[in-house]
């Protein structure tokens, strides 16, 4: 029986292994690995390649009624360009303003409600934008410049409390799981974060 068992386990091995080699060389559909665990450091860093589509990103911003709708393909180049998974954009933008629908974002054009600072134009204590696109860029400019680049920063979890820290008046730990179930939601393809 424990003999049966082991060759079973190396037949499966075997055909991943041949999947995984036929879908590298385009003879079939990608195969991935089945995603981290969640909650792992890994699985909720900021950097890597787009976990969901430009397309799906309008689907969210279309679905909440977003005034950003139809910036998808925006969103998505955008994070390509600094290497950030535009999945941790929307999830920003929604925790800050619920895609620019209230308070300061939909008036600043901000995708993160960027604290003023000097060089900016500002308004509410926020740095402000012309457009939706200004506003995209120079968040993805913050992570990965000042975040991720200068400070080291790639998790959720170590991004957040120096993003939105307690002493704004933040819930550190509520931000970094809306952030997360937000980011784990749509990866499955479910638009509405419940």
């Amino acid at each position: 029986m424990r003999r049966v068992f082991l060759t079973l386990c190396l037949l499966v091995l075997a055909l991943l292994v041949l999947l995984s080699w036929l879908s590298a060389g385009g003879w079939l559909p990608a195969f991935s690995a089945p995603p981290l665990l969640a909650g792992t450091a890994a699985s909720w860093s900021v950097v890597g390649a787009p976990s969901v589509s430009a397309h799906f990103l309008d689907e969210v911003l279309s679905a909440y009624h977003s005034p950003a709708a139809g910036l998808g393909q925006t969103l998505y180049d955008d994070g390509v360009a600094v290497n950030i998974d535009p999945v941790y954009a929307l999830a920003f933008f929604w925790h800050e303003s619920t895609f620019g629908r209230y308070g300061w974002a939909n008036v600043n054009h901000s995708l993160g409600n960027i604290r003023c600072s000097a060089g900016y134009r500002c308004q509410g204590g926020f740095r402000s934008y012309a457009t939706w696109q200004q506003g995209v860029a120079d968040w993805y400019q913050l992570i990965h410049d000042l975040y991720v680049e200068q400070l080291g920063l790639r998790t959720v979890e170590q991004i957040v409390p120096v993003y939105a820290p307690s002493s704004d008046h933040n819930d550190v730990q509520a931000y970094i799981q809306a952030i997360e179930q937000a980011v784990q939601t749509w990866r499955r393809g479910q638009v509405v974060v419940s």
